[in-house]
């Protein structure tokens, strides 16, 4: 676990016990950096497989984990994402779609629970473009053969993305599972990306995105060009984004 300037004392006292426990606390101190944290711990783990979480998860259910880690350990998997929910039980994250709300955004987002998405994709097991880091597990190889997360561009915003658009150019793939179920207390710690003192920061990462991966951002390879890339929801789009293979002569 890695510990960012807290300072509240039952914080304090929670990373106290689980030392005592057994687990190791890493200290990291100055602006929040999600690229630059994750990095330093992984730098230091031993294991084969790594799982990034955020400290605004709860578990749902006890074998989250192990769906997961079944996946990133077949050998074409570079990285798995999990099926999350705000409180409320609606859809915080059912895989990224490149595009989606100009860089990437989360399909599903607010879909309640008990429906299906486009043809029942939010209960299956495919393959997506990239996958949130709140809830990520992969190979430790995977994630030291692309260089890990971006620490020096991307501080905060799309680091996952651009980690998972990296791993997919090396030929992996990433797939995300609605078997692991988790909430997601979104940005809880860290507060809104669009808050004022946060707008300019956002805004460059969102131009190394688009700079970096150009017009594959748009070309999302898992996600019909049939459905909208201004909804979450991904409805049809209008007017359509397939190439027309003919031209209008008049």
């Amino acid at each position: 676990m890695v510990d960012h300037d807290s300072q509240e004392l039952a914080t304090e006292s929670y990373l106290g016990e689980i030392q005592k426990r057994g687990v190791r606390v890493l200290r990291y101190s100055g602006p929040f950096n999600y690229s630059a944290i994750n990095n330093l711990a992984i730098g230091q783990a031993s294991g084969q497989v790594i799982g990034l979480l955020n400290n605004d998860i709860k578990v749902i259910h006890a074998d989250w984990l192990r769906e997961m880690v079944s996946q990133a350990l077949r050998p074409e998997i570079g990285a798995v994402g999990a099926k999350l929910y705000f409180m409320d039980g609606t859809i915080q994250h059912a895989g990224v779609v490149t595009g989606l709300g100009g860089v990437a955004g989360h399909l599903h987002q607010f879909l309640p629970k008990d429906q299906g998405g486009n043809f029942n994709d939010v209960n299956l097991v495919r393959e997506v473009s990239a996958v949130t880091a709140a809830c990520m597990v992969l190979k430790k190889s995977v994630y030291d053969e692309v260089g890990g997360l971006d620490q020096e561009q991307l501080a905060v915003a799309f680091n996952d993305v651009d980690l998972c658009l990296k791993i997919r150019a090396k030929g992996y793939r990433i797939l995300w599972t609605p078997f692991a179920e988790l909430y997601h207390l979104e940005s809880a710690t860290r507060g809104l990306d669009l808050a004022p003192e946060k707008a300019e920061r956002f805004r460059r990462e969102c131009e190394v995105m688009r700079q970096r991966w150009g017009a594959a951002l748009t070309a999302d390879p898992f996600y019909n060009p049939n459905l909208t890339l201004d909804n979450a929801r991904g409805g049809p789009a209008f007017p359509p984004r397939v190439e027309r293979l003919w031209k209008t002569v008049g």
